[in-house]
This record gives C-alpha cells, sequence and structure tokens, in this order.
C-alpha cells in the first residue's frame, strides 16, 4: 500500500510494526519514500504502471532513477505491478486532493493534479518484452530477486506466458510471482470491478501453480499470495494450495484501525489511514498503532503453529490440500486435494 493511498502515520506504523515483527513491508507503487526507511524494515520495492519515483517528465521508466532506489540497502526485493485485484485491467487515479506538494515529489509528478496510471506498461507489451525488462532491472539491482504481481484474467494468456518464460535460453523469467486474489480489495475501486473482476485467489493460486509445475518452473519461480488473508486460516489454505509466501493488507488496515468506512479515495478517512488531511492523520498514532500491527503479525503467525500442531503437523513442509475439507452440498464434502488437483 503506497504512501499517497495511505498516509504518512500509516506508513509509519507498518514500518515499524514491520521491524518490530521481523516482516516485510511492501512500498505499494507509490516510490520509496523516508517513512518507508525510517525503521529500517526489510522492503520490497514495488512500481507499476506509473513508474512513481522511478520515471520520467514523460512518465516512462527511468533507469537511472530506478538503480539508485534498487541500491538502497533495506530494499530486499523488486515487484513490477501488472494488475491487481478489485482493479484487474484497470488504470488507477490519484485524486488532486490527495496529491500534495510532498506526494509529488516522490512520485515525480506535478502537485495539486488528478494523476491516471495507464492500464498497461510503456516499458514491455508482451512476454518477451518483458523477459527483456526483467533483466534490465536485475542488472540495474545487482542481481536483487525481480518478480511480477498480477491478477489472474484469462488462463490462457497466463499460459502463454509461462511457456515463453519456459523456452527463455538466459533464464530471465522472474524470480516470484505475487497472485492478486479478485478478493483483493481496494475502497477506490468501482463496485463492478470489486466484485466481478478477476479469478478468486485459491483458483488463481492453484492455476499458478500447476502451470508453472506445467512448464517446469516451479523450483525455480516462488509464488506470493495476497487477497483477503486475515486469520491464520487463511495462511494455511494459501500455503496448502500452492503459496510459499503471503501477503497482508487488509489484516493490517485492521490492525491500524481501519472501519471499512470505503472512503479511500475521497481524502475522507476518518481514521487517518487512507487521507492526506493533517488533521485526521493525527488520529493515527504511531506509537500506539505499531505495536497493534506488530502483534498482530505476531498473533497471527502463533495462531497459524497451533493449528499445525492440532493437525499432528511438525513443520511448514506438511502443510497439504487433504487437511481442509469443504461441504459442496447437503450431503457431500469434498477436501481440497479432490478439488484442486
Amino acid at each position: 500500500m503506497s504512501y499517497g493511498s495511505i498516509s504518512k502515520n500509516a506508513t509509519l506504523a507498518l514500518n515499524a510494526g514491520a521491524k518490530i515483527a521481523n516482516f516485510a513491508q511492501n512500498t505499494g507503487e507509490g516510490g520509496l519514500t523516508p517513512y518507508h526507511r525510517k525503521y529500517k524494515a526489510d522492503l520490497i520495492f514495488q512500481f507499476g504502471t506509473g513508474y512513481f519515483g522511478c520515471r520520467n517528465k514523460e512518465g516512462d521508466f527511468d533507469a537511472k532513477k530506478f538503480k539508485k532506489i534498487a541500491e538502497d540497502k533495506l530494499v530486499k526485493m523488486i515487484e513490477i505491478k501488472i494488475s491487481q485485484g478489485a482493479k484487474p485491467g484497470f488504470g488507477a487515479i490519484l485524486p488532486a486532493s490527495k496529491n500534495t506538494r510532498e506526494i509529488s515529489e516522490y512520485r515525480d509528478i506535478e502537485a495539486h493534479t488528478e494523476i491516471h496510471s495507464p492500464a498497461h506498461h510503456s516499458a514491455f507489451s508482451n512476454p518477451n518484452e518483458l523477459l527483456k525488462f526483467i533483466k534490465e532491472l536485475r542488472d540495474l539491482s545487482s542481481g536483487k530477486p525481480i518478480g511480477i504481481k498480477l491478477c489472474i484474467g484469462l488462463k490462457q494468456e497466463f499460459d502463454e506466458m509461462i511457456k515463453i518464460f519456459s523456452k527463455n535460453k538466459e533464464n530471465n523469467f522472474p524470480d516470484f510471482i505475487a497472485v492478486d486474489g479478485a478478493e483483493g480489495g481496494s475502497g477506490a475501486a468501482s463496485m463492478d470491478g470489486l466484485h466481478w473482476g478477476g479469478t478468486p485467489l485459491i483458483e488463481a493460486l492453484h492455476f499458478v501453480d500447476i502451470t508453472l509445475k506445467k512448464y517446469k518452473l516451479r523450483k525455480h519461480i516462488k509464488i506470493i499470495a495476497a487477497g483477503k488473508i486475515i486469520s491464520s486460516f487463511d495462511v494455511y489454505k494459501t500455503l496448502a494450495v500452492g503459496a510459499d509466501a503471503c501477503y497482508s493488507a487488509r489484516g493490517m488496515m485492521f490492525a491500524l484501525g481501519c472501519v471499512q468506512s470505503l472512503k479511500c479515495n475521497l481524502n475522507t478517512c476518518p481514521t487517518g489511514i487512507t487521507t492526506m488531511d493533517t488533521k485526521r492523520v493525527k488520529a493515527l498514532v504511531v506509537e500506539d498503532k505499531k505495536y497493534k500491527v506488530a502483534n498482530y503479525h505476531k498473533n497471527t503467525i502463533q495462531g497459524l503453529k497451533e493449528l499445525l500442531l492440532s493437525m499432528g503437523i511438525s513443520d511448514r513442509n506438511g502443510i497439504n490440500k487433504t487437511n481442509i475439507v469443504r461441504k459442496i452440498s447437503e450431503t457431500d464434502i469434498k477436501s481440497y486435494s479432490e478439488l484442486y488437483k
């Protein structure tokens, strides 16, 4: 979640909580800011079609600016956002009311203007061009892991992309793929996109996992899951279906005090999370919320350990689909291993 979509204090609280609880913070696509770096938590630098923080005056990718960010010791991985849940196939808008002078400096844009991020990238337009772009980023970042984030739409397109990756002799394919489910929320999304756009997370994870196995790339490419991952069981479920790791945005928003008023794009968030209004931002006290963020993470992981113990599983390698059972009808139940073969 980027600074600009969430406030300075929200960004600081997440960064401090990440440092306390030893997890990584994804910057979102709004650029790298001092608020992401203050408490020195590990960072995943993300950029999208707007190339905020690493763009030129025309809005295209700027290699020199990217290199400066990628060389930061706190940045551990790079993530290219192709699409996201709730807004697959859509671009994005930063309202003029949220585009302050400070945000414009971090994003390399004109302040107090409405900023449109296009629905597609200008640096690449097909899988072969994406491979070349990943190679460029890997070189510029001195070999740091490079990944892509997307919400699955047409399965055929994803299958064709992985097929092309598998034929690349230089192995320039991404180190990881972050799969965002249709559940991936955004209070700034349209209602149709929010409810009907993209493939649900579990089905998408299963498809990505078996497609990578189909083309013999699974051992080379890690999978990160995102999309309404809030509870310990949500974590177990995603790992069982094929994820190697998880993001949690919604859960962290709750930890910050989100009340789901869905005013994320209006600059009127009552809890100080998704607003640039200084008076509202003060309502979010970093020294308080950083511990709530850290405790949420700590207790979720503890809950996962307890789930494993209850099933007689000694470590995460024992996580599997057989232990998850779902009711199909009034009389039938099936395990995930039967549903997602």
